[in-house]
């Protein structure tokens, strides 16, 4: 009877530090994982608004100045 209650007092405390080990190992993952989603939410805002610039109409671009040409001297004749 003495072996039976030592066997289930051992799986009681086995089945306690196991969940407590996992339950410590997994908590690292889901940290680095929130991190990453974090990460790649910031990435998609801001391809989206690299794709919101890039489809702008862009506007015509200002014509040129009218040029005044003025007659070269070429010498005087009389």
């Amino acid at each position: 009877m003495t072996d039976v209650l030592w066997v289930l007092v051992g799986i009681i405390i086995g089945s306690i530090g196991g969940v407590l080990g996992i339950s410590l190992i997994s908590s690292g993952r889901f940290e680095d994982k929130d991190k990453e989603i974090q990460d790649l939410r910031t990435q998609r805002q801001l391809l989206k608004e690299e794709i919101h610039r890039l489809n702008k109409p862009r506007r015509k671009p200002t014509p040129r100045k009218k040029r005044n040409y003025r007659p070269r001297n070429k010498g005087k004749r009389i």
